[in-house]
């Protein structure tokens, strides 16, 4: 999920189906919040405190208003190129980290000098050349 020029946030789950999405829904989407997806019936009654709203892809609408999912699929098309082009292939025991990887580029893309300074943070100081 992603939030309109916000931060994006991958899981890998085990199915599209409710009850391995929901709970992710219900951890990280405030009560209050505004949630737009296409029709896919997994996305349908996520309870009260959120306004859902969609697009039917079925019949071709992709944008009405501020309704539309292109952020999210624009980020997903990117995550696909890369895994067919660049990766070539992922398995399924090490997607989550490429997945991962993916959200902390989508995340710092506004802020591309911080990337490296992030990174090396994340290493045990031992292990960063001086």
């Amino acid at each position: 999920m992603v939030e309109r020029g916000g931060e994006v946030m991958t899981w890998v789950v085990g199915s599209r189906h409710k009850p391995h999405v929901s709970p992710f829904v219900g951890q990280f989407v405030k009560p209050g919040s505004r949630f737009h997806t296409d029709e896919a019936p997994v996305f349908k009654f996520f309870g009260p405190g959120l306004t859902h709203e969609t697009v039917n892809h079925k019949r071709k609408e992709y944008v009405r208003g501020d309704v539309h999912t292109n952020t999210i699929e624009g980020f997903w098309s990117n995550v696909k190129r890369s895994i067919s082009g660049t990766y070539v292939w992922v398995s399924k025991k090490h997607l989550q980290t490429y997945l991962c990887e993916f959200e902390y580029r989508y995340n710092l893309r506004k802020h591309p000098r911080l990337m490296l300074d992030a990174l090396l943070q994340a290493f045990p100081k031992d292990l960063v050349p001086r």
